[in-house]
């Protein structure tokens, strides 16, 4: 977390915060915020996989779905993307293709992350575009929500 900034942080408590929200839903509690160069939150969600009728309603996919629609333009070039979890390569690739500026993630997704872990898709000659990338914000609490998630799932 060296060299994550303040505003960093804040920006990851208000993805939690999403997260939490679809711990409470029954959904897989992954949160995102997407952030204009100027601080001002352009989208949050959550995700909605399970219950939204669509596999592909993953947080990341949601916010930069809602913020172009919301400043009207098809690329997100200056926007910071905080999620609460490594990106998949389906968010991954969208990511790639909106022109996110930044990417910062809170927890690593072994099994089916596509950043730092599976394909990393940001360093194949397939990318069209890579963020700079900041990991491990509030990591232990990322984690810590989806272990939890997960465990009460498997005792049911």
């Amino acid at each position: 977390m060296d060299n994550a900034t303040k505003d960093d942080n804040y920006y990851m408590q208000i993805a939690l915060n999403e997260a939490k929200k679809a711990f409470k839903k029954d959904e897989v509690p992954v949160g995102a915020v997407l952030v204009s160069n100027d601080g001002q939150i352009l989208a949050k969600a959550y995700n909605t996989s399970e219950y939204g009728k669509s596999a592909l309603e993953h947080a990341e996919i949601k916010v930069m779905t809602n913020a172009s629609k919301k400043i009207n333009q098809s690329r997100l070039w200056d926007a910071t993307l905080y999620v609460t979890l490594e990106p998949c390569t389906m968010c991954a690739t969208a990511i790639s293709m909106m022109r996110i500026k930044k990417l910062v993630f809170g927890a690593q997704n072994t099994k089916g992350g596509a950043v730092v872990n599976g394909v990393k898709f940001f360093d194949t000659p397939y990318c069209f575009h890579k963020p700079e990338i900041l990991s491990g914000i509030y990591e232990e609490e990322c984690s810590s929500l989806l272990t939890s998630f997960f465990k009460q799932k498997r005792n049911k």
